[in-house]
């Protein structure tokens, strides 16, 4: 590529979240250079159920690639891709066109089930297996309800993938079935030391292995662009990744004892392991953060006793899933109206000293780490006669902070290491109090990154390195930068006693509904 050509030229990323997609754009030097972004329909046909039509996300990404594309007038040298995760699509070969509403990754329909497998002695296996526990956050249980149920016929048609294999799909008008380690590693389906499919786990939940998608590198050609996909044909598809891990990579946590998190929908806590895999541990997940080949690591990687097989090395992560955050602020806008837009919870938080002993446990799909408890449901205590609009903002943005030490002290309990530092990202993050109580109740420093699509920008620095436009992980790293911070107090009397309040309040939340 010519300088001139190379100045001109981009790194595109679809960004397709929960609740809508990003078309996510930065130059050959890292920076970002436009964004485009669109919601799509959330679905909510039953208690505890959540839908997506998998058809409607293609067509806003057609739509939010071509309205960036557009507007910026630029040469698209390669596409990056980063996702829900464990939302599941089924789809057929033959006629294009998904075969249920996707199944996403708050749903809980399959909360029985996987007690009923639980009770069956199943979950020190998948747990050794796969590093998940038995929940329907994750993807297997939701595929075999669309293939009893859910009326899915496992013919030679269909196909199965996590949300990044339906884009890459249709990207490639129908030419390549791939997804990468990151997305695999959580349909609990996956064998994340071998790095294969696991056809036991396969077995146990009726999958057919065939209609799962081949599991390549996280950085690396996938494919090559359609003329129907809405870009030129033949731009390469170089770097696929999970959301969270996507995350973890653009806040360049390289280096084990690094961690993030990520406010969006839910919040996702995720601390870098390196290349050895360990034991699981109460409470917490271990995923697959990357694989990447050996060359692209350079001297960022730690990869000495690395997990490396044909020249590709994996690390692995401990991550906390907290299922609901971002989702109890559009439940404040949505559902009670206490604002119209989310913009105003942080200043409306801001207008009170303190919640006026109000605590909200947001369980809306039950709890996740460290908790996982699929039958606790939503809860607000401590309402008195002066409880108003700002109290119950404030109680959100303190259930956030409250949320994240459960996880974050539970990640210290399992690695023995103590985070020197967090790394924040996402929409809540924007808020000046939600630093601040993060602080103070984890009682180090808070740095938010200097751009806010992270996740966008991991999945971006993956395409890069994957399309070769960047050597290896020390090219990348360099570009992080903070773009404000949040210091504990000296004095956490009051941090530990708000602490140990909503501790007690998840005590009572906890074990609600019976199925």
């Amino acid at each position: 590529m010519s300088q001139s050509s190379a100045d001109n030229a981009v790194i595109l990323t679809i960004d397709a979240g929960t609740t809508g997609v990003r078309a996510f754009a930065i130059d050959l030097h890292g920076h970002p250079v436009g964004r485009s972004y669109r919601e799509f329909t959330q679905s909510f046909p039953q208690p505890g159920w959540v839908e997506h039509d998998a058809a409607e996300i293609w067509t806003v990404t057609q739509q939010v690639i071509h309205e960036l594309v557009t507007e910026l007038g630029r040469t698209v040298a390669a596409v990056g891709i980063t996702d829900q995760r464990e939302t599941i699509v089924a789809w057929s070969s033959r006629t294009k066109k998904p075969l249920h509403a996707a199944i996403v990754w708050q749903d809980r329909r399959t909360a029985a089930r996987c007690e009923q497998l639980q009770a069956q002695g199943e979950l020190p296996a998948i747990r050794a297996t796969t590093g998940l526990v038995l929940d329907p956050y994750f993807s297997a249980s939701k595929i075999e309800w669309l293939l009893t149920k859910g009326g899915v016929t496992a013919d030679e048609d269909l196909m199965l993938g996590t949300i990044d294999s339906w884009l890459l799909w249709n990207l490639t008008g129908g030419a390549v079935h791939l997804t990468d380690p990151s997305n695999a590693s959580r349909t609990m389906l996956f064998d994340i030391r071998s790095g294969e499919w696991s056809a036991d786990l396969c077995d146990l939940f009726g999958v057919p292995i065939s209609a799962l998608p081949q599991v390549r590198p996280s950085a690396g050609v996938f494919g090559t662009t359609a003329a129907s996909s809405g870009l030129a044909a033949g731009i390469p598809i170089t770097g696929i990744a999970g959301d969270q891990q996507a995350a973890l990579f653009g806040q360049a946590c390289v280096h084990p004892g690094m961690a993030k998190n990520t406010y969006g929908t839910g919040s996702f806590v995720l601390m870098n392991l390196g290349s050895t895999c360990p034991e699981p541990s109460e409470g917490l997940l271990t995923t697959v953060a990357w694989t990447l080949p050996e060359r692209m690591l350079g001297t960022e990687s730690g990869s000495s006793g690395s997990s490396s097989t044909d020249g590709l090395i994996t690390h692995y992560a401990l991550e906390g899933s907290i299922f609901a955050t971002g989702a109890a602020v559009q439940w404040l806008r949505d559902g009670l109206g206490i604002v119209q837009e989310a913009a105003e919870i942080g200043p409306l938080a801001e207008s009170v000293p303190d919640s006026g002993g109000v605590v909200f446990v947001p369980a809306f799909a039950g709890l996740g780490s460290p908790y996982w408890d699929p039958f606790a449901r939503g809860t607000v205590l401590g309402i008195t006669r002066g409880s108003g609009r700002a109290e119950f903002a404030r109680a959100v943005v303190e259930a956030m902070a409250y949320q994240t030490r459960d996880v974050v002290d539970a990640m210290t309990a399992a690695s023995g290491t103590q985070i020197e530092e967090l790394r924040v990202d996402g929409g809540a993050s924007v808020m000046p109090l939600l630093l601040q109580l993060q602080a103070d109740q984890l009682g180090v420093t808070v740095l938010r990154s200097s751009v806010s699509e992270t996740t966008a920008l991991g999945a971006s620095y993956l395409a890069g390195l994957g399309a070769g436009i960047w050597a290896d992980l020390s090219e990348v790293s360099l570009q992080w930068q903070a773009g404000a911070q949040a210091e504990p107090t000296a004095d956490r009397t009051q941090a530990d006693a708000s602490y140990s309040q909503w501790q007690r309040a998840v005590e009572r939340s906890r074990s609600w509904a019976s199925e």
